[in-house]
């Protein structure tokens, strides 16, 4: 359906339950502004777990969230895993009550262990009901709902064979549009070529403990550049320490609230190989060198990232067969040879025109029992 043949939709109400991560909760933004845009009066409501980042990225994107009882289970062993299981009850009755306050048109799982009881009592108190999968192989929690829910978006073609289901829709991943949006921003003399690290939300200690290595053996090379470092929570305290101890300097922040002018700044992107970064690499046109996950599941960040190596728009480093020494002789390559960053770029942006966001409303709304009113009215 064309943008101009779309319809608004009077009393719309979405609610999209998952988290975890901020590569769960940033499509589920993607979409609810897509829908925000197209009918204003839309309501939306996210329902995530406990984690104190999961509100905090919904607040500042200017989105109501609501709680419920689950934790994951993945990697906690049977003694601990046992106890989250016996609560699933009480989360599944947690979301029955927010439908019945809410009454949503359709409810949209975005990954996340929140996503599992939440579309479970959708699906039962009769909601149409919709599961995006951001990576190139599905999380538990997807494997699990594609068993009832009604329709299943995914980002990669390389997912579909994982679901039996008949309705499976390939839209490729959601992008906040602030990012697609921005206007490319310098602080005024900043010339040196950028670097932005960034391993996801949650950060990636591997990747910081490498950078640094690869940034003091830079230095001493007589190569400089500027960094924006986003190191995650856990592992900030040390990257900074790093940094003093080795007299580097950096941008070094727990997490980058303002993505979108650290993309604009940024020459070359060091990151994981999650969906939403993969996608909105590509969108954005931004060169980068991707270090997968080594621990993902079916290594799936490995297949993201082939998606954009494929094309020329990105270098892949396994973490396995990651040196400082590696990590700064592809840095120093693409720093003394700027028209193969530009083509990188290019080649990056091939694969990112999709309107996945919109493509996800629109299939929503089909999915509504809501009334609907022609643009000309």
């Amino acid at each position: 359906m064309e943008h101009s043949e779309r319809q608004k939709i009077s009393g719309f109400r979405l609610v999209i339950a998952g988290g975890g991560t901020g590569g769960h909760l940033f499509p589920g933004i993607a979409v609810a502004r897509a829908l925000k845009t197209r009918m204003g009066d839309a309501e939306v409501l996210f329902v995530v777990g406990r984690r104190p980042m999961e509100r905090d990225i919904l607040s500042r994107s200017g989105f109501e969230a609501v709680s419920i009882d689950v934790e994951g289970i993945k990697g906690r062993g049977w003694k601990k895993g046992i106890p989250v299981l016996f609560r699933l009850p009480k989360s599944i009755l947690q979301s029955a009550s927010i439908i019945r306050r809410f009454s949503p048109s359709v409810a949209l799982g975005v990954g996340g262990y929140s996503a599992g009881p939440f579309c479970t009592a959708a699906k039962w108190m009769g909601i149409p009901t919709a599961i995006h999968e951001q990576n190139s192989y599905p999380g538990v929690t997807n494997r699990l709902l594609s068993r009832i829910v009604d329709r299943i978006f995914i980002s990669f073609e390389e997912s579909r064979s994982c679901f039996s289901k008949r309705e499976v829709i390939l839209t490729g991943n959601p992008v906040r549009q602030e990012l697609v949006l921005s206007r490319p921003i310098r602080p005024e003399g900043e010339q040196e070529f950028t670097v932005l690290v960034v391993g996801g939300s949650q950060g990636a200690q591997a990747i910081n403990r490498i950078f640094v290595e690869a940034l003091d053996g830079l230095r001493e090379k007589g190569k400089k550049i500027a960094v924006i470092h986003q190191t995650g929570t856990i592992d900030y305290e040390r990257v900074v320490k790093d940094y003093r101890t080795r007299g580097l300097e950096g941008e070094i922040s727990m997490f980058i609230a303002d993505m979108a002018t650290a993309y604009s700044r940024a020459d070359m992107v060091v990151s994981r190989a999650g969906a939403s970064t993969i996608f909105e690499l590509a969108a954005l046109g931004k060169p980068s060198i991707l270090i997968p996950y080594p621990y993902a599941t079916n290594r799936h960040q490995e297949i993201n990232a082939s998606a954009l190596v494929r094309k020329g728009g990105a270098e892949m480093m396994l973490q396995e067969e990651l040196t400082a020494e590696g990590l700064a002789n592809a840095l120093t390559r693409y720093m003394d040879n700027r028209p193969a960053l530009q083509e990188m770029g290019e080649r990056a942006r091939q694969i990112g025109s999709h309107d996945a966001a919109g493509e996800i409303v629109d299939r929503l709304m089909e999915m509504s029992k809501v009334t609907k009113v022609s643009e000309s009215d």
